[in-house]
């Protein structure tokens, strides 16, 4: 072969070389492309579904580990259209076991599906394990015993598909229903605990993600983080037990609501908040028309004019500055003018010579709206705003309320507000405020800051809550002062609050309630009473609140025997010896031992 022959040849091979890649290539290019296209065409036939997914919702228990909130199985029953064979079965067998309109199920899944539809439909939610299991053996049922329908069509429950979820339950119902909320169908918290707290417990929330309807596209469900579990401050037996003595209470008084707080004075722990009126929140839907504007979801965080039983500060005040001491004697002729008002005794009486302790004893208006002008307007609402009146507590729960503290430079306050504030009346407070405050009383002039959230756990550790402190509003001196004044008040009086065996503190509270056009009404009360106990050594502080109580108007008459048959209960439940045996203990304990050492 020449030299021309050899080059000609060549270049005719690379180009054989060349056409032949080519060629490849764009059958290679073809297949790919028709591919993509059916694929693209295939996603379009098989569209995906939106799911939602939840996180599972993190545990609420008392401070013994019963459990107050939990997580309960439950199933989402769907319709695929694409596999149903008979659609009168599925119309029975729901409609028998769900409850379900039987021509509402039916024409669903009669339904013809259009190119590209999934084909899904969610026929009911929230369907019990039971439920569940009652159909699976209907179907096993009609797979061993086949039979045909009116149709003329062999039952088959076919296209009939469910999911597993998890529901809010409350396995005590009712107890403590109003320290924790709910959680709607939307997994979202309401109220209380669950409020408060609703992404702590449900970590974010719930997540949607898209499912290909088609079953060869396989996804992986995301996996979502659990919810922290919360162990409260409750004690469930107390809580229980004080839920009990306020229901009995509602109905021998006739109240229209009421609420009775339990806390540890020393450390500010919430032992138990019973509310009322109170539902099952595993039937939160069908429950809550029981609440109006004035019955309130929780009515330890509801604010209102609280009465004499406000008395307790404005005297701490007097006391702490020395505008007054216990033994400061004061004429009560009956009435007192100030800033162009006169206030009244809730008799409309005079009642002649008193000291401070009297003045409790009897709650003369005249007389502590005398105090609160000795200490004069700077003073009086500067230790008010110490006591922490007019801010939320933070004690944790949704729909907490500040009150109302009106001050000088408010524009709707007025010098007569003063005298009518040092008896409770113009004011608004809430009860967790006046035990939040108390506390100071009680417990050697700290106050401290009201709990109710004792621990977090998120599974890998837990984080254990600490008392906290809100200052010092008064001594310790006043406070001792003031404690021993309100023991021999009700002692003298003869209350119907005192406790068999212990000495304890308190003051009763009646306030008219104020009516828009029509000002106070007389004969419309709020009932209150403030005490703690054993007072040498308070270990329980309680609160109660009757509104609208119809046997009588009186806080003396229908609210301090509430607080005693709290007192009588928590004594035992918190193994409080009496005072004769504390004192014996005590002295034991002081005694100097006989053993000598070397």
């Amino acid at each position: 072969m020449n030299e021309k022959d050899f080059w000609r040849y060549t270049v005719l091979g690379v180009i054989f070389v060349f056409a032949g890649v080519f060629l490849v290539f764009r059958m290679f290019s073809l297949q790919v492309n028709d591919y993509v296209d059916v694929f693209h065409e295939q996603e379009e036939n098989y569209l995906v579904s939106q799911k939602i997914i939840y996180p599972e919702r993190g545990k609420i228990v008392d401070r013994w580990g019963h459990l107050l909130a939990g997580n309960q199985k439950v199933y989402e029953v769907k319709i695929n259209l694409h596999e149903v064979e008979n659609p009168e079965t599925l119309a029975l067998v729901l409609s028998g076991v769900l409850g379900r309109n039987f021509d509402e199920i039916y024409e669903i899944a009669n339904q013809k599906t259009k190119e590209g539809d999934s084909g899904i439909i969610i026929v009911d939610n929230y369907v019990t394990p039971e439920m569940i299991n009652q159909i699976e053996e209907i179907r096993e049922e009609l797979e061993v015993s086949p039979q045909k329908g009116s149709n003329g069509i062999t039952h088959s429950l076919k296209g009939l598909e469910y999911n597993a979820l998890l529901f809010r339950s409350y396995p005590e119902k009712d107890l403590a229903s109003n320290i924790l909320g709910f959680v709607n169908y939307e997994y979202k918290g309401y109220f209380g605990i669950e409020g408060y707290y609703n992404q702590i417990l449900g970590h974010e929330g719930p997540e949607w993600f898209e499912e290909p309807t088609d079953p060869r596209q396989v996804v992986n469900m995301p996996e979502l983080p659990k919810g922290a579990s919360l162990v409260l401050t409750i004690d469930r037996e107390i809580q229980a037990s004080t839920e009990s003595i306020l229901d009995a209470a509602i109905k021998s008084s006739g109240a229209n609501a009421g609420t009775i707080v339990v806390m540890d004075p020393r450390t500010g722990e919430i032992l138990a908040m019973a509310s009322s009126p109170r539902i099952d929140v595993n039937n939160f839907s069908e429950e809550l028309g029981s609440f109006d504007k004035e019955k309130k979801f929780n009515m330890a965080i509801h604010s209102y004019e609280p009465g004499s039983v406000f008395k307790i500060f404005t005297m701490a005040a007097g006391l702490d500055s020395g505008a007054v001491e216990p033994d400061t004697s004061f004429i009560d002729n009956g009435f007192f003018e100030y800033g162009g008002v006169t206030i009244y005794n809730w008799d409309r009486g005079a009642w002649g010579p008193q000291d401070m302790t009297g003045c409790l004893q009897h709650s003369l208006n005249v007389c502590l709206a005398w105090v609160a002008s000795e200490l004069g307007e700077g003073r009086f609402y500067d230790y008010m705003q110490r006591f922490g009146f007019g801010h939320i507590t933070g004690i944790g729960l949704a729909g907490e309320e500040a009150g109302r503290l009106k001050r000088m430079t408010d524009d709707d306050w007025y010098s007569a507000d003063l005298a009518t504030n040092a008896f409770g009346q113009g004011v608004l407070v809430t009860p967790i405020q006046m035990l939040m405050a108390a506390s100071a009383i009680a417990n050697d002039g700290q106050m401290v800051v009201p709990w109710i959230i004792y621990a977090v756990s998120d599974g890998e550790s837990q984080y254990v809550s600490s008392p906290q402190y809100a200052g010092n509003p008064i001594s310790a001196e006043t406070a001792h002062t003031l404690s021993l004044m309100l023991t021999k008040s009700l002692e003298k009086e003869a209350s119907s609050a005192l406790v068999p065996g212990y000495k304890v503190a308190g003051k009763t509270g009646t306030a008219e309630i104020s009516i828009p056009g029509k000002g106070y009404v007389s004969n419309l009360t709020n009932a209150s009473f403030l005490g703690w106990g054993p007072t040498d050594d308070p270990q329980f502080m309680v609160y109660v609140w009757l509104q609208k109580p119809t046997s009588s108007p009186w806080g003396s008459v229908v609210a301090a025997p509430v607080f005693s048959q709290v007192a009588r209960r928590l004594v035992v439940m918190l193994n409080i010896p009496p005072d004769d045996v504390h004192l014996q203990i005590g002295q034991m304990e002081e005694k100097p031992s006989s053993a000598t050492g070397n």
